[in-house]
């Protein structure tokens, strides 16, 4: 386990005399280490998410002009085989990863929670496990699988947390400074607390959420000092993630359109219709009824999820490495399998927007983009097919297409 308190020896109290002085200057040094760990969190994200956004744009380009060919041609099984490909390509390389650094494997919040609470792990916030964490995620998102970046984005931010302040890494041992300071495991708790809460700042673009994050399911140690310091964090991370994913993909530096790697969005009436109303008192009643049944949902699913842990516990895990692999790309086949069978026998064929839609300057971003991400796969002229919208774009196109189409 973790030493977590300081042990009150002549030595100690002798040192902290000698150091009294300069105890404004220790705070200085753990105020700027703090914005470093959020800015660095913010990176890893933006890292993560525009490759992310490369490797999808990549493959639906190219399986898009083969489904739009082999619909007129009755080809589409080749079709299917080149998304198989696409998708198990980027899932074995994504286990390979894991092979790599086995404690990257899943989403690292449980482990994160236990070395906050003094638990010791080996290997679970070395350079090496953030390395794999990223590679891993960003390979499963765009292979097509029905995972996120959030979770891993708060292990991602723990590993920052943990390693910037040291100054050194073990996985590159030839790369050290002489800075001796931040070094008790007290004190790195502090920032991994910090790293964690800045984790779910980038994913979620909510700064507060990440602190409470950090505050009431991670650690068990806290003080009002370290509220500020996780805050400011989580404010670094969502400042950066925002400022570079604005410009890069909107091209408008400094306009702050994107706070988090998760977007719904922007919900609003349309600027003619003055009659419009987001929701009403009548509709809290149904938001009420989904809220019970999302409940239920997420209650069977925890259960199920639960028992498939304890079965590939017992029958998978203790498998060789080969078995696993062959485990993971054996789910991408069947997902892969899945969302093309349901675009072609599920989708429905809805009438396209109007040609000016799309092409409006004028147009809020959301509606601009989720009017040009629409999908005509299986489906006649002027009309486009609802279910390949969603399995063939970026997980966040879809989300946006689920509100606003």
């Amino acid at each position: 386990s973790l030493s977590l308190s300081l042990v009150h020896t002549l030595p100690l109290f002798t040192m902290s005399l000698h150091f009294q002085q300069k105890v404004k200057r220790y705070e200085v040094v753990k105020w700027v280490l703090v914005f470093c760990i959020g800015v660095c969190t913010g990176l890893v994200g933006l890292f993560i998410e525009v490759f992310v956004h490369l490797l999808s744009q990549l493959k639906f380009q190219i399986i898009g002009r083969s489904v739009e060919e082999c619909t007129e041609h009755g080809c589409l099984a080749l079709s299917l085989l080149e998304l198989l490909a696409f998708n198990m390509s980027f899932v074995f390389l994504a286990s390979l990863a894991v092979v790599i650094a086995p404690i990257a494997a899943g989403s690292g919040i449980p482990e994160i929670k236990c070395y906050l609470n003094g638990v010791k792990i080996p290997g679970i916030v070395r350079l090496r496990t953030l390395m794999c964490k990223a590679v891993g995620v960003l390979f499963c998102v765009a292979g097509g699988l029905f995972v996120g970046k959030e979770g891993p984005m708060i292990h991602s931010g723990a590993v920052v947390g943990a390693g910037l302040p040291q100054f050194q890494s073990i996985t590159f041992r030839k790369i050290r400074f002489n800075f001796p300071y931040f070094r008790s495991d007290r004190d790195k708790r502090d920032f991994v607390s910090a790293g964690a809460a800045a984790g779910v700042a980038a994913a979620f673009g909510a700064p507060i959420g990440g602190t409470l994050f950090s505050l009431e399911e991670g650690s068990s140690f806290w003080n009002q000092a370290l509220t500020w310091k996780v805050l400011f964090c989580s404010m670094s991370a969502t400042f950066t993630l925002n400022f570079f994913r604005s410009g890069i993909h909107y091209g408008s530096w400094g306009s702050f359109q994107l706070p988090g790697l998760l977007n719904f969005g922007e919900f609003k009436c349309a600027d003619g219709d003055k009659k419009c109303h987001l929701w009403t008192a009548v509709d809290l009643a149904f938001f009420i009824i989904m809220g019970i049944i999302g409940g239920l949902l997420g209650a069977m699913f925890n259960c199920l999820n639960r028992r498939l842990a304890k079965y590939r516990l017992r029958n998978v895990h203790p498998k060789a490495r080969a078995i696993r692999i062959l485990e993971s790309l054996l789910v991408s086949m069947v997902t892969t399998l899945i969302i093309f069978v349901a675009s072609m026998t599920l989708g429905e064929c809805r009438e396209l927007p109007s040609r000016t839609d799309i092409n409006n300057a004028s147009m809020p971003v959301t509606e601009s983009s989720v009017n040009s991400s629409i999908k005509t796969f299986f489906c006649p002229n002027h009309t486009y097919n609802d279910m390949a919208t969603l399995f063939f774009n970026p997980q966040e196109t879809a989300i946006l297409q689920l509100f606003h189409q």
